[in-house]
């Protein structure tokens, strides 16, 4: 077998199971022995990069960076559903479209699931483009993001079109949600709102390899496209089940309103047992004859109709607001509630978000409020029943001083939260800053939680993260449920952080709006913590993906004292506070402020060690030929398409030696 027939079968393979595994649920293989394939066939492509195919298995797990996303125009429209609320409303929708058609009528009922709309266009069977609704006449591509999604087929199996668009929804799951958040709170940072927003805010993320750590899902529900030889919608949903796509079952062929209903009130009971959110039903004239004679309005197809749940919502009383403090000094109020049964949990706490919603609402204290939970980790108050306020009830004043160490409370322009000023002497914020430090994705000290974080700041023995490296293990013992071996491996854990790069200690360091990605782009930037701290506001906007913003809350935490102080005490005990010298080596500005796009097979490094080489010398690299690409790095057999491209913009053209020439011009 040759080396291209083996990469054919290990991928075929692949996406056998991965197919079996995410759609069918119903997996084959072990997860070690897919991790095992795959491994097998990245080293195969890593070594012949020749038969690099974009479709790959491989390539899901994401890489590709969009700095601005294509606005692209949908062939066909992607039209918004009319809604509907009622039994009755339903009936005049059937009414209507009966006026309209002859013949009899069957209604494909689908769950209506909250998510994100996307088009996905297939040409020989290859994925090609994924497109957001936008505006439902164009919208952004997002293809680079979609392709890391596991549901989504990159490859379709059986007698498809040769070209066709297909429409879904990018859901996430109630448990990967629910775990996402879990990460999050675990390093200090706000949990996500809800699994829509979430959904929706993953397919804009500017790095594919971040989309790909979260775990959504693809569910299609519309063929699109001429001449696909199809009678019906619920043929079209066989079919493209069939071809690898991920259709939810639940969608079910019926032959009247009355069958339509019965649909309607069995998940309007039952959808909480399903692993997404979802908001109601849509129903759809199953006859395609039928729906192109029934066309559409200016906004929506007459065709379909939407039945919406209503939402999960109760009242009860809130009996008073309290005021929490988050590790960045961020306030958010809290509504104690008389509790009350919601979505099958009791709810005693909501959130109030901020000042702004409290006013807009007009809560108070004493009201009857209404309670609703949608996909929501917290309930949330969406009005007031006035018909129950006590003529006597005052308007909630928004505290002006922090509950927590009674500084007053500032407030920025453009901001939705006031914020605590006394970053350095409020417990909350003093607490949640080292939990920040010590988490799984910062230095992830093992042994210290976050439990032992509050009792060692409440004893004294330490007020920020450079006091751990002054802890001894007869100082933590003491601690509640703290024993001998527990407090061996805590002072154990803190010292082998020694050894954390600095990428990830200027992540933990709790600077605000700089997470990970942005933290991995200072470090390789400025190289040490010396360097960035004499970076003006001016500097820091010219480096890749950091504005204003970011910018300017690099420059204020540097600005204090007391976090130079910190920085000293850290360099002292000996932590990485700059790229280590092995890393430094092979790394130099020579190619600085240039970007190359690299395309073709070379015989002297291959692809991968090429854009190391560029990034190392600070260089960037970039997917596709653009007005703003330096160089074009040619290999042998390079597609004509890029050669053409690079002609027409005046790119330079280097050859492989050329190329590493320019690294070595001695």
């Amino acid at each position: 077998m040759t080396t291209e027939e083996k990469i054919k079968q290990l991928s075929n393979e692949l996406e056998q199971h991965n197919y079996k595994y995410y759609v069918l649920d119903s997996p084959e293989i072990s997860d070690f022995d897919f991790d095992m394939k795959l491994k097998e066939l990245q080293d195969l492509e890593d070594k012949n990069p020749e038969f690099f195919d974009a479709s790959s298995p491989t390539q899901r797990v994401g890489g590709a960076i969009t700095k601005n996303f294509e606005t692209v125009v949908h062939d066909f429209p992607m039209q918004s559903l009319s809604n509907s609320y009622s039994k009755e409303e339903l009936e005049e929708w059937e009414a209507r479209v009966k006026k309209m058609v002859d013949g009899e009528l069957e209604y494909v009922c689908e769950l209506k699931y909250d998510g994100a709309s996307i088009s996905l266009t297939y040409e020989k069977g290859k994925l090609i483009r994924a497109v957001t609704r936008g505006d439902g006449v164009q919208g952004d591509d997002v293809t680079n993001n979609i392709r890391t999604i596991r549901t989504v087929p990159l490859n379709l199996k059986g007698d498809f079109p040769d070209k066709f668009a297909i429409r879904g929804e990018i859901v996430l799951p109630y448990e990967g949600f629910a775990k996402m958040n879990a990460e999050r709170v675990e390093i200090g940072e706000e949990p996500y709102s809800n699994p829509r927003n979430t959904a929706s805010g993953s397919l804009k993320m500017q790095d594919s390899a971040e989309v790909a750590k979260r775990p959504l899902d693809c569910l299609l529900y519309s063929l699109i496209g001429r001449d696909l030889n199809l009678s019906s919608q619920y043929e079209g949903l066989e079919k493209a089940r069939n071809w690898g796509f991920k259709v939810p079952k639940e969608a079910k062929l019926t032959k009247n309103i009355d069958e339509v209903l019965e649909f309607i009130q069995y998940w309007d009971i039952h959808r909480h047992d399903l692993p997404y959110e979802t908001d109601g039903v849509v129903v759809k004239v199953n006859n395609l004859h039928q729906q192109d004679e029934l066309g559409s309005t200016a906004k929506s197809p007459r065709w379909a109709i939407a039945y919406k749940f209503k939402a999960e919502r109760e009242s009860t009383v809130l009996r008073e607001i309290t005021y929490q403090v988050g590790r960045t000094g961020a306030i958010t109020p809290v509504a104690n509630l008389d509790p009350v049964q919601l979505a099958g949990t009791i709810v005693k706490r909501a959130s109030l978000h901020n000042a702004d919603q409290i006013q807009k609402l007009d809560i108070r204290e004493g009201d009857t409020v209404f309670v609703e939970k949608g996909g929501e980790i917290i309930p949330k108050i969406i009005g007031v029943d006035f018909t129950h306020r006590d003529p006597n009830s005052e308007e909630t004043q928004y505290i002006k001083q922090c509950p927590e160490c009674g500084t007053d409370l500032v407030r920025a322009e453009g901001e939705a939260h006031h914020y605590c000023p006394n970053d350095n002497g409020c417990f909350p914020q003093i607490v949640g800053r080292i939990q920040h430090y010590i988490s799984r994705k910062a230095m992830d000290i093992e042994g210290l939680g976050g439990e032992t974080v509050a009792l060692l700041v409440k004893a004294g023995l330490i007020h920020n993260y450079a006091d751990l490296y002054t802890l001894k293990k007869e100082d933590v013992l003491p601690l509640e449920r703290m024993a001998d071996k527990s407090a061996d491996n805590l002072i154990l854990g803190i010292e082998k952080s020694k050894e954390i790069p600095f990428e990830r200690l200027l992540f933990a360091l709790g600077i605000r709006y700089v997470g990970e990605t942005v933290a991995k782009k200072l470090a390789k930037h400025y190289k040490s913590i010396q360097n960035l701290m004499q970076a003006t506001t001016e500097d820091l906007i010219n480096v890749d993906e950091i504005g204003q913003r970011i910018a300017q809350s690099v420059i204020d935490f540097f600005a204090s004292e007391e976090n130079r102080n910190t920085i000293k005490r850290l360099m002292d005990f000996g932590l990485q506070l700059e790229i280590s010298a092995e890393k430094l080596a092979n790394q130099t500005d020579i190619l600085q402020g240039n970007t190359f796009v690299i395309s073709g097979v070379f015989s002297k490094v291959s692809r991968t060690d090429l854009k190391k080489l560029i990034e190392d010398n600070g260089g960037k690299v970039s997917s596709s030929i653009s007005a703003k690409t330096n160089y074009l790095v040619a290999g042998e057999n390079m597609g004509p398409s890029k050669l053409v491209k690079a002609e027409k913009l005046g790119t330079e053209i280097l050859s492989e030696d050329e190329f590493l020439e320019k690294l070595n011009p001695s």
